[in-house]
């Protein structure tokens, strides 16, 4: 590959000499032009955007370090050859502090010069293979964490993520999420002739012209949930601030959106003070969105009451991993998310909304039982196909259904050390404390760090035996050893086994 390569001397004989008597080809480049000074070069220069600048220093006009400093600003990326005498030399270190690549002492030999030439040849190539290497790198790099961005502006509308936590990864993915009022505004994209066929290039027309005037405000953050859908997350220093921001926004897009064949039904949640409860306003936004005067009369027929989306129960599916069965899943789904409706699922938010509280809160049990997410549950890496695909109750039903039995399975077959331990020093506790009438189930999970509900569950799949049960069997043990070997009456040996209300008489 030859590189272009400019040369500017005011003396002609040299120039020519030069000109003509490089090999250019050979050493890797082709001439593209020529000038006598740096004032008649700087256009030429700024057309041919040459790969190298050969300059003389001393010359009328505009000299070489003049020239120098220009190119430098203009054209970063050339690399700068000066030509210097001998009593030039302080040009010379001058020339360096700009910048220049190479520099040679007159008289300058044409072999001199090739070797310089093919050195800085050589820069250029290795340069540009490492831009080029960077660049493949970069681009992966910076689609993941587009991705990773994504994610976190889901997991903080679905309340899937601590406030620490939001902040902490904001702040790595260049999301900065400090401040002390948060409003959230879901945003329906709609054909407005109803009748008409999907139209991918009305809807992305719409999701540009939102992007455009969000553009780089480092207030305002866009979730595009897919082309239909769009939430954005403010934040400023007080209510008064947000909603007149929010007006002054929402007023641009629909202004704009009103050249497209789309309309918008917008909904506005209230300003909240905290990173964890932006997840709030974006219910209250999409209760408010599917209630918009503006949708058809059967959309807001079956409207999403906002009441009804805050009454679930988050803490279910934690409960049905820790001390659920896979049996009673139909139960739990019953219980847990169909009283919300097939209408709710209308909307790919809200429906993302339960499924990734599900994901979420599968993935953080799993962990905390030191399981592999990904080898429990394959396929979560791809989550947003997943989510596109999901359009009815059944599918989610069918998808929770995969994800959580998954998560049991893997719950059921721990025999891990960690439980192995825990175990072992739950008994050994037993063993020890089993003649203390005040003795719990509460009391055990406590010693050994663990909730009530997960020891429960752990010790009986381990043991095959409730807490209760292996309780009852080491009393009665020893009640049968003291029959047998002592004089004891019956009243006092229900007092030493841990039985309340007897006592010596």
């Amino acid at each position: 590959m030859s590189y272009k390569v400019f040369f500017v001397e005011d003396e002609i004989v040299t120039r020519e000499g030069i000109r003509d008597n490089v090999d250019w080809q050979a050493n890797g480049f082709e001439l593209c032009g020529e000038a006598p000074d740096g004032e008649m070069a700087l256009p030429l220069l700024q057309t041919a955007k040459p790969d190298v600048l050969i300059t003389d220093i001393k010359m009328p006009f505009m000299d070489g370090l003049q020239l120098c400093k220009i190119v430098r600003e203009r054209m970063p990326l050339t690399k700068v050859i000066i030509l210097s005498g001998h009593d030039e030399f302080e040009y010379a270190q001058e020339a360096i502090k700009l910048g220049v690549t190479e520099y040679l002492l007159k008289p300058v030999t044409v072999q001199d010069l090739g070797h310089v030439l093919q050195k800085v040849a050589a820069q250029i190539s290795q340069e540009r293979t490492e831009q080029e290497n960077l660049r493949r790198l970069r681009n992966p790099v910076e689609e993941n964490r587009a991705a990773l961005r994504e994610r976190l502006l889901l997991k903080l509308v679905v309340g899937a993520t601590s406030s620490a936590e939001a902040i902490e990864q904001g702040q790595l993915l260049g999301i900065d999420l400090v401040a002390r009022c948060y409003l959230v505004a879901v945003i329906k994209i709609e054909l407005c002739d109803a009748s008409e066929q999907f139209d991918y290039y009305e809807y992305h027309q719409v999701q540009e012209i939102v992007s455009g005037l969000v553009g780089n405000n480092p207030d305002v953050f866009l979730l595009k949930k897919d082309l239909e859908e769009l939430v954005l997350i403010m934040k400023g220093n007080t209510p008064e601030y947000l909603q007149e921001e929010k007006d002054y926004l929402l007023e641009q897009i629909e202004r704009q959106v009103r050249r497209t064949r789309c309309r918008l039904a917008i909904g506005i949640g209230t300003p909240r003070n905290r990173v964890a409860d932006i997840c709030q306003s974006f219910i209250e936004a999409l209760a408010s969105m599917q209630n918009a005067p503006n949708r058809n009369q059967a959309d807001v027929d079956a409207g999403v009451d906002k009441a009804e989306l805050l009454k679930v129960d988050k803490s279910a599916v934690e409960e049905y991993l820790k001390c659920g069965v896979k049996e009673d899943f139909d139960g739990f789904f019953n219980a847990f998310i169909l009283p919300l409706g097939e209408t709710v699922y209308k909307s790919s938010i809200v429906k993302d909304y339960i499924f990734m509280d599900i994901v979420f809160t599968t993935a953080r049990f799993v962990n905390e039982l030191g399981g592999d997410i990904d080898q429990i549950m394959p396929g979560l890496d791809h989550i947003e196909a997943v989510l596109t695909n999901i359009k009815t109750i059944e599918q989610i039903r069918e998808q929770a259904h995969r994800i959580l039995v998954s998560a049991l399975t893997f719950r059921d077959s721990q025999t891990s050390s960690q439980h192995v331990g825990m175990l072992q020093q739950a008994k050994e506790y037993i063993d020890q404390h089993y003649t203390d009438p005040n003795i719990s189930l509460t009391q055990v999970s406590a010693r050994v760090g663990h909730s009530p509900c997960h020891f429960s569950t752990v010790f009986s799949q381990e043991t095959g035996q409730t807490f209760k049960e292996y309780l009852t069997g080491l009393r009665v043990k020893r009640a049968k050893e003291l029959l047998r070997t002592t004089a004891l009456k019956s009243s006092e040996i229900s007092y030493q086994i841990g039985y309340k209300g007897h006592g010596k008489k």
